[in-house]
């Protein structure tokens, strides 16, 4: 299984941006489809983007579309989500999971690797 680590979580004023990163080990990235989710204070986690394997396709959840844009770079081991025009709504531990062999999925029981999460804080 492939262990995540993902980093870049902050705090942030409203309108700013974050670039969080996803560092895999043990297991290469290419052989997974990868996701970011976000688990916001006392609700349940959600899906946020997903990415291909290749990195041709990709999918967001209407909240973040044309805020944030998920990448992938399987050279360095790593998935990112580039995070602009933040809201305080988007304040949240934030993880990236990957689905060894499958497809982009916004469903949380798809994704077989989870990591520790990055908290992100965005104030008012």
């Amino acid at each position: 299984q492939v262990q995540l680590v993902e980093s870049g979580g902050g705090l942030v004023q409203a309108g700013g941006s974050l670039r969080l990163s996803c560092a895999a080990s043990g297991r290469t990235l290419s052989n997974y489809a990868m996701g970011w989710f976000r688990q916001r204070p006392g609700k349940e986690r959600e899906f946020v983007a997903s990415i291909s394997w290749s990195g041709a396709a990709r999918d967001y959840a209407d909240s973040v579309k044309g805020r944030f844009t998920i990448s992938r770079d399987n050279a360095k081991n790593t998935v990112y989500l580039q995070m602009n025009s933040l809201k305080p709504e988007d304040t949240a531990v934030f993880y990236c999971a990957g689905r060894l062999l499958g497809v982009l999925s916004s469903s949380i029981k798809d994704y077989d690797s989870w990591g520790q999460g990055t908290q992100v804080t965005v104030s008012s």
